[in-house]
C-alpha cells in the first residue's frame, strides 16, 4: 500500500504519525533552520497548533492557523494541553498544544517534544552563558572584588556595558499576592531586564544573592537622571508582565567613579528596605530616603544596625506576632502624627485610650517611653534599623477585604 504525499498511510486513523513531518523536523535541526520553522514542522507532524514558550515565559515561536487560535493557545482554554520540555532532568521550557483530531501518539509526541527541548537549548546556551558571566561581574562589583578601576571597565565593555562616564544601581524586589508558578523569579529577571534594557541598551541585571526574588540592576548613567528613567520603565514592564505581584524599586545616586558601585549598591537597597516599609509606595530614591540615610554607613556591617534593632523595637514584633497585636503599627503612626495621641487615634479609627493602653505595653516591653523625647527618639531609630535591615513588620489584625474571619498570613 502506497503512502500519501504527506507520508501517512492512505486511510491511516487519527494520531498516525506524519513521517514526512518527522523527517522536516530533523532537516530543519540539521540545518539550522530556527526554532520557528522547527515548530511548524513539529504542528504538521502533531497536526496540531503549537506555541513555544522558553522558562522565562517569553514566547519563542508560534505555529497557529490565526490569531485568535494563538490567543487561545495563550490562555487555558478548552483542549490546551502543556507539555514541559526538558533537557538532563532540567526544564528548559513549554509547548502549548491544540490537536486538531485525536490526540497524537505518544512516542510521536515525546519524540518531537526532545527535539524542541534540544534545539531550544543549544539556541539559549550562550545566552545563558552571557547571563551567568554579567551575574559573575556585578557581583564581584558590588563586593569590590575587582579593585583595579581599569580592570573594571575593560570586564564591563567585553559585556557590553560602558561604565566610564558614571553609573547607578537600581534594585528591585517582587512579592506574590496569590499563588504562582513556580518560574516567577526567573521571568521577574527577564523583564526586570528588558525594562532596563529599554531606556538603557547597556544595563545588566542578576538575581541577587540574598535573595531569588530581588533583581539588582547596574546601568551606565550619564547624566543622573537615566535611572529614574530605568526604573519608570522597569515598573511598567512589571505591572504589564507579572500579573498578581506587589513590586518595590530602591534607586542609588549616580557613582562617577565605578570604585563607588558598592556605595551605591547599598544605597538602592537601603532606598528599597525604607520603600517597603512606605504604605502605597513602589519606588523610592536614596536622595528622599531623609534621615535613613545616616544609617548608610551600617549597610556593609549591619551588626549594629541589628543590636540597636533588638534593644528597641524588636519585642514588639516579637508581641505582635505572637498576639496579633499592632503595638509596632501604633507607634509608627504616633511618629508620623508628631507625637500626637489624638491625631493618632483618628488615624487609627479608635480610642485615645486604646493608644494610651498600647503605649503602656510598649514602655512595659521595651523600657522606653514614648511621652519621653529620649524615648521617642530610641523608638524611631529602632523603627528605621528595622526597615534598613529589610524586616517585615508584622500584619496585625486583618484589615485587608474579605480576610475579615483572621490574619492575612504573610
Amino acid at each position: 500500500m502506497s503512502s500519501l504525499p504527506d507520508g501517512t498511510p492512505p486511510g491511516a486513523p487519527a494520531g498516525m504519525p506524519n513521517l514526512a513531518a518527522l523527517a522536516e523536523i530533523t532537516h530543519a535541526v540539521q540545518a539550522g533552520a530556527g526554532l520557528p520553522e522547527i515548530l511548524r514542522a513539529a504542528a504538521r507532524a502533531l497536526d496540531a497548533s503549537l506555541v513555544l514558550i522558553d522558562r522565562t515565559a517569553s514566547v519563542l515561536a508560534v505555529a497557529a492557523r490565526s490569531p485568535a487560535d494563538e490567543r487561545s493557545l495563550m490562555r487555558d482554554s478548552d483542549g490546551v494541553q502543556t507539555v514541559t520540555l526538558t533537557v538532563a532532568d532540567s526544564a528548559v521550557g513549554h509547548l502549548r498544544m491544540r490537536t486538531r483530531e485525536g490526540a497524537p501518539d505518544a512516542s510521536v509526541l515525546a519524540l518531537v517534544s526532545t527535539l524542541i527541548a534540544s534545539e531550544v537549548e543549544r539556541v539559549r546556551a550562550p545566552e545563558r552563558a552571557s547571563e551567568e558571566a554579567a551575574t559573575a561581574f556585578l557581583r564581584a562589583v558590588i563586593v569590590r572584588q575587582i579593585p583595579d578601576v581599569e580592570d573594571l571597565l575593560a570586564r564591563g565593555r567585553e559585556l557590553g556595558t560602558d561604565l566610564s562616564a558614571g553609573s547607578s544601581v537600581v534594585i528591585v524586589r517582587a512579592r506574590p499576592q496569590r499563588p504562582t508558578e513556580d518560574d516567577w523569579r526567573r521571568r521577574l529577571l527577564a523583564v526586570t531586564a528588558r525594562g532596563a534594557r529599554s531606556i538603557a541598551p547597556g544595563a545588566i541585571a542578576a538575581p541577587a544573592e540574598t535573595g531569588a526574588a530581588t533583581v539588582i540592576v547596574l546601568i551606565p548613567d550619564a547624566d543622573g537622571e537615566i535611572a529614574r528613567r530605568v526604573s519608570a520603565a522597569i515598573l511598567r514592564e512589571l505591572e504589564a508582565g507579572l500579573d498578581g505581584f506587589g513590586f518595590a524599586l530602591g534607586r542609588s545616586r549616580r557613582a562617577e567613579d565605578p570604585l563607588d558601585l558598592p556605595r551605591a549598591a547599598n544605597e538602592a537597597m537601603l532606598a528599597l528596605n525604607v520603600v517597603e516599609g512606605e504604605a502605597g509606595a513602589t519606588d523610592l530614591a536614596f536622595e528622599a530616603t531623609g534621615t535613613y540615610q545616616l544609617l548608610l554607613p551600617y549597610m556593609s556591617d549591619p551588626a549594629e544596625l541589628q543590636r540597636f534593632y533588638a534593644e528597641t523595637v524588636h519585642p514588639l514584633v516579637a508581641y505582635d506576632e505572637q498576639y496579633e497585636t499592632d503595638l509596632l503599627g501604633t507607634l509608627a503612626t504616633f511618629l508620623d502624627c508628631d507625637a500626637n495621641v489624638n491625631a493618632t487615634a483618628a488615624r487609627l479609627i479608635t480610642h485615645r485610650h486604646t493608644v494610651r493602653y498600647r503605649f503602656e505595653r510598649v514602655r512595659e516591653l521595651t523600657g522606653l517611653d514614648v511621652q519621653s523625647t529620649d524615648g521617642r527618639e530610641k523608638l524611631s531609630l529602632g523603627l528605621k534599623a528595622m526597615r534598613v535591615l529589610g524586616i517585615a513588620a508584622p500584619r496585625g489584625p486583618a484589615t485587608e477585604p474579605g480576610a475579615e474571619g483572621g490574619r492575612v498570613p504573610r
